[in-house]
């Protein structure tokens, strides 16, 4: 290996070493997840309650101004920027590994100051998946319904009890899923990278998509497991995300230590 010490060029940092992911690391992650739940339930408790009643506000709203049609994407696509809300989550996790006992200050000062701006930028790209989802889903709706606002009920109806319905749901389905697998791809593991180490987007997102392929059937098993838990816990007004918000924001962390290590500096 050349000296780029003694050539005046400083070495490369540590790069991220990839894990192949088993069925049994996705179970001590939950396992590891529940502890932190159970050692502080108050942060599990805030962030959760902040998943919740932005989930709340997105049923709410649309339907309150004549956008019944909005209510269903909106509150898929809320899922989306999960991860982001779950950062704090991550530091409370990273903190307990430490051996040191999560503080506010700690918890909320730490997430700035670890990857503020990396982890700013990450967030605005899951937030932009978002707004391209439901850009999507407003031109599905212009395609099968027109751009007349129906009210919840004309809409339902127009949903399930026709052709145009039940082909705009197939459409979409198809189209989340893939913005769904996109996004879970590139934030699986990068959110909680990003925070634990002073990297760049590129390298998380990278990193994060490597892991992915790397062990495509767990990882991509975890992902759909995830999607399903996440929308049963909407089911009940969204009161469900409560639980599954804290202790699926721990398990990522948990998991993102099992899979990505680093190596020694090049």
């Amino acid at each position: 290996m050349t000296d780029t010490s003694a050539a005046g060029i400083a070495p490369r940092p540590p790069q991220p070493v990839i894990k192949i992911a088993t069925v049994e690391d996705i179970k001590a992650a939950l396992e590891a997840a529940w502890g932190d739940l159970r050692a502080a339930p108050a942060f599990g408790l805030f962030f959760g309650a902040i998943y919740w009643l932005g989930g709340l506000t997105l049923l709410i709203l649309p339907a309150r101004f004549g956008y019944a049609w909005a209510v269903f994407p909106l509150a898929a696509g809320f899922a989306l920027i999960g991860p982001f809300v779950a950062v704090g989550l991550y530091q409370v996790s990273r903190l307990r590994e430490q051996g040191i006992r999560p503080s506010w200050g700690a918890v909320l000062a730490m997430v700035w100051r670890q990857g503020g701006r990396e982890l700013s930028w990450l967030a605005f790209l899951t937030i932009f998946v978002f707004i391209i989802w439901m850009y999507q889903v407003r031109m599905l709706y212009a395609l099968f319904f027109g751009f007349a606002s129906l009210d919840p009920v004309l809409f339902a109806k127009a949903l399930f009890l026709t052709t145009d319905g039940w082909t705009f749901l197939a459409i979409g389905t198809a189209v989340g899923a893939v913005m769904a697998l996109f996004t879970f791809s590139i934030t699986v593991v990068s959110f909680p990278l990003l925070l634990d180490r002073d990297l760049d987007i590129v390298t998380a997102v990278i990193t994060s998509v490597r892991t992915v392929q790397a062990s495509p059937v767990v990882m991509l098993g975890w992902g759909a497991v995830t999607a399903v838990v996440v929308f049963l816990a909407m089911a009940p007004l969204f009161a469900g995300l409560l639980v599954v918000l804290p202790l699926w924001g721990h398990a990522t962390w948990h998991l993102y230590r099992r899979l990505v290590s680093f190596g020694p500096p090049d």
